[in-house]
């Protein structure tokens, strides 16, 4: 990608009348490049009785990536629908989580996924319990694996990392710094997500 990243928006997503209890939806931001699939993805095999959602993108999945691919009109059509739970658009493509996280969360269940930090306001107002996860490194690390995706010129990781957090008001339930190898990172979260089973009795 050569031109400049476009700004990060939420969608419009159909709220649902009350919002949807009493299970767990737990939401891990970070920018591009701090490893967040990678982190999701060891916890995802280690993990037992979570959900781990795949989101919906307007582009092929990456590597280590766990995601469903649609082009931009199936993605439309799914969004008029009312089959997305939450949306919105970043850098030229559209995301979503499948409405079916509120079946996770409404049986009492923890749902987790990879999302922007510009729709943790509108989950918060989607879902009576929500945690955030916040995955970071130094910024020389993240240059560094942002070349190593082949995803973006030199400049266009320049720009990402002198963008601006979007949400920098927004605490976090767990705070990983990165830095070090994924198993590190990974067990910071399988600790997080057990502690939360715990608490909300699914052990």
């Amino acid at each position: 990608m050569t031109s400049p990243p476009e700004p990060e928006s939420t969608g419009t997503d159909r709220a649902p009348s009350h919002r949807v209890g009493p299970g767990t939806f737990v939401a891990v931001v970070g920018g591009s490049g701090v490893g967040k699939d990678s982190v999701l993805g060891y916890a995802r095999d280690r993990a037992a009785g979570v959900a781990f959602v795949q989101r919906v993108i307007t582009r092929s999945p990456g590597t280590g990536e766990d995601s469903q691919h649609l082009t931009g009109a199936q993605f439309a059509a799914v969004a008029d629908s009312g089959g997305f739970a939450s949306t919105w658009q970043a850098h030229g493509l559209s995301y979503g989580l499948p409405i079916s996280v509120d079946a996770v969360i409404r049986g009492g269940g923890i749902a987790i996924a990879n999302v922007s930090r510009t729709v943790l306001g509108g989950l918060a107002a989607r879902y009576e319990h929500l945690r955030v996860v916040r995955v970071s490194v130094s910024p020389d690390v993240r240059r560094v694996r942002l070349a190593a995706r082949g995803r973006e010129a030199e400049h266009d990781i320049a720009a990402r990392l002198d963008r601006a957090d979007p949400a920098p008001d927004t605490s976090a339930d767990l705070e990983i710094v990165n830095n070090g190898t994924i198993a590190e990172a990974g067990e910071l979260l399988l600790d997080f997500l057990r502690e939360l089973r715990r608490q909300v009795g699914t052990d």
